[in-house]
C-alpha cells in the first residue's frame, strides 16, 4: 500500500499557542482553564491565570472551549458517488460544526471498502481534500472473511456490517453464518463490529400484512414497515453471537427503545457491546412529521415521542454510549420530493455540520451538562475508534483538537449556509442551540465565525500509524 507523503505528513499549526476560556470541558467537568499547545499537540492544562508571557493567547473568554467532536458513522461516498458527498465538501462540513476526526463507513462509495484495492482507491480519493482529519472503517459482507486481517494490518480502524439489505447492491447483508466465519477474526484482532441491527423477517412481515391501498406519502406507512421488532431482533441476534464470539460489537444508530432492557442485561453480564444513537432520534419525532416530508426518511426510521424520551433516558443511564450523525446524504432528486414517496425515497439524512446543536438544544432542556454532551460527541467515539490517547479529550499529550463554540445563542437553519454538497436536510428552518465560532486542528484555526482559515489541512488517519 502508498501513501503519498503529502497526505500522511504531520501537518500542524503554530509552534506554540495557549487557548483559555473561562468554560474549558475537560474529563473533569468544566472550568476555567488555559490549553498550551505546542506543535499541534497538547502539552498541558493549567489555571485560567498560568501562562508565560512570550507564548501568543487565542482569547476564549467566556465561550465554550470542547474537545473537538469525532463523528464514527459518516458516509463520504467517494469514489463512484462523489455526486451524492465527496471528502472535501463532507470535511468542510465538519470543520464548520467543530468536528475534527471523522472515520467513514465502507459504503455508499463505489467500490465498497472490502478489500485491499477498494481502501487504496478510498485513500487515493481523498488526495489534497481533508479539511479534518479522517480515517476509514473496512466492510464485513458475504465472502470477505479472508480480507479482514489484510484491511485491519493495512490501517482500518474496524468493520461494518448490515443484516438487512444496504440499499446499494455493492454492500450486501450479511447472514449468521457469514458472522460466525468474521467474528472469531475480529475477536483475534481486537477490532470492533459495527452493525446495522435490522434483520429482514419483521421488515418482510410488515410489507406481506401492509395494506395494499397504504400510501407511500403517509410518513405512517414509512413507520410501520420498519417495526421495532426488526431491531430488537437483531440486537438479541448480536448479544448471542458477541457472547459465542467475545468479539467486540457495537451497534449503530439506534432508534428502538425497546431494545434498551437488553442492552442493559448484556452489558451487565459483561458483554463487550456498545451503542450508539443519533441527532435525528434525539430531536425528531414521528407524531410532528409531515406526509410527503421524505427529507425526513432514514431507517431505522425516527419513532413516536414516547421512543425518544426513552433514548434520553438511556443516555442519561449510560446504557447508550455515544451519539454519531449517520450523516447519508443524496442528490435531492432521490429523495423523490415531488411525489412526497418514502417508500421509493432514498433513507439518509444529512446532518454532519449540526450534531452539536442539534444535540445541545435537546441536552440542555433535559437538564443534561456541556460535559455529558463532550462525553457522547468526543469521548465516547474516540475509544470506539481507538484514538482515545490522541481525540476526544482535553489532555496532555492529545491532539489540540477544539472547537469553540457559544451554547448560549439560538439560530435558525438555513440549508443554504450548509457546507454539504446537497442542502436538503430535515433540520431546515429549526430553531438549533450552540454556535460553533472557532475550530482548531491540532493547534491549527482552521475555521471562525463562517469563514475558513487555510487550505485543506486534514491528515489521514490509519490505525496503528502516526
Amino acid at each position: 500500500m502508498t501513501v503519498s507523503a503529502s497526505i500522511s505528513e504531520n501537518r500542524t499549526g503554530n509552534a506554540e499557542l495557549i487557548v483559555r476560556s473561562r468554560r474549558v470541558v475537560t474529563s473533569q467537568g468544566e472550568q476555567p482553564a488555559a490549553i498550551r499547545i505546542r506543535r499541534g499537540v497538547i502539552q498541558e492544562v493549567t489555571g485560567f491565570e498560568q501562562i508565560p508571557e512570550d507564548v501568543p493567547i487565542h482569547e476564549a473568554g467566556d465561550r465554550v472551549v470542547m474537545p473537538g467532536l469525532v463523528d464514527t458513522h459518516v458516509h463520504i461516498n467517494e469514489p463512484g458517488r462523489a455526486e451524492w458527498e465527496g471528502f472535501s465538501s463532507a470535511t468542510r462540513a465538519a470543520a464548520a460544526g467543530g468536528i475534527t476526526t471523522l472515520i467513514e463507513m465502507p459504503l455508499n462509495s463505489i467500490p465498497a471498502t472490502t478489500s485491499m484495492p477498494a481502501f487504496q482507491a478510498k485513500l487515493d480519493a481523498t488526495y489534497g481534500a481533508l479539511w479534518v482529519d479522517t480515517g476509514f472503517w473496512g466492510g464485513v459482507v458475504p465472502g470477505n472473511a479472508s480480507e479482514v486481517r489484510t484491511l485491519w494490518e493495512a490501517g482500518c480502524f474496524g468493520f461494518k456490517s448490515f443484516l438487512v439489505e444496504s440499499g446499494v447492491p455493492e454492500f450486501r447483508c450479511v447472514t449468521e453464518p457469514d458472522l460466525q466465519r468474521s467474528l472469531p477474526i475480529l475477536a483475534e484482532l481486537g477490532a470492533p463490529l459495527l452493525v446495522h441491527a435490522e434483520v429482514p423477517g419483521p421488515i418482510e412481515e410488515a410489507a406481506r400484512w401492509r395494506l395494499e391501498s397504504a400510501s407511500g406519502a403517509r410518513y405512517q406507512t414509512w413507520l410501520d414497515s420498519r417495526p421495532c421488532a426488526a431491531e430488537n431482533e437483531a440486537i438479541e441476534l448480536l448479544i448471542r453471537l458477541a457472547a459465542e464470539s467475545s468479539a467486540r460489537v457495537h451497534i449503530v444508530h439506534l432508534s428502538s427503545a425497546e431494545a434498551v432492557p437488553l442492552i442493559q442485561r448484556a452489558k451487565a453480564a459483561g458483554a463487550e457491546l456498545s451503542v450508539e444513537t443519533c441527532p435525528h432520534y434525539l430531536t425528531f419525532t414521528s407524531e410532528e412529521i409531515p406526509d410527503g416530508a421524505t427529507q425526513f426518511k432514514c431507517a431505522p426510521p425516527i419513532r413516536e415521542r414516547k421512543n425518544r424520551e426513552q433514548l434520553w433516558e438511556a443516555l442519561r443511564d449510560g446504557w447508550i454510549d455515544m451519539i454519531a450523525t449517520d450523516h447519508s446524504p443524496c442528490p435531492p432528486a432521490m429523495k423523490r420530493l415531488e411525489k412526497g414517496d418514502f417508500l421509493a425515497a432514498w433513507g439518509g439524512i444529512a446532518s454532519l455540520q449540526l450534531s452539536l446543536p442539534a444535540v445541545w438544544a435537546e441536552a440542555r432542556k433535559r437538564g443534561f451538562s456541556l460535559t455529558n454532551v463532550a462525553g457522547w460527541l468526543c469521548g465516547a467515539p474516540a475509544r470506539l475508534a481507538g484514538l482515545a490517547h490522541r481525540k476526544g479529550s482535553i489532555a496532555a499529550g492529545n491532539d489540540a483538537d477544539l472547537v469553540i463554540w457559544n451554547p448560549d445563542a439560538a439560530f435558525r437553519v438555513d440549508s443554504q449556509k450548509l457546507q454539504h454538497r446537497h442542502k436538503l436536510t430535515p433540520y431546515a428552518g429549526r430553531e438549533l442551540m450552540g454556535i460553533v465560532e472557532t475550530t482548531f486542528l491540532r493547534g491549527r484555526k482552521i475555521y471562525e465565525h463562517g469563514e475558513f482559515c487555510t487550505t485543506a489541512p486534514g491528515n489521514l488517519l490509519l490505525r496503528g500509524k502516526a
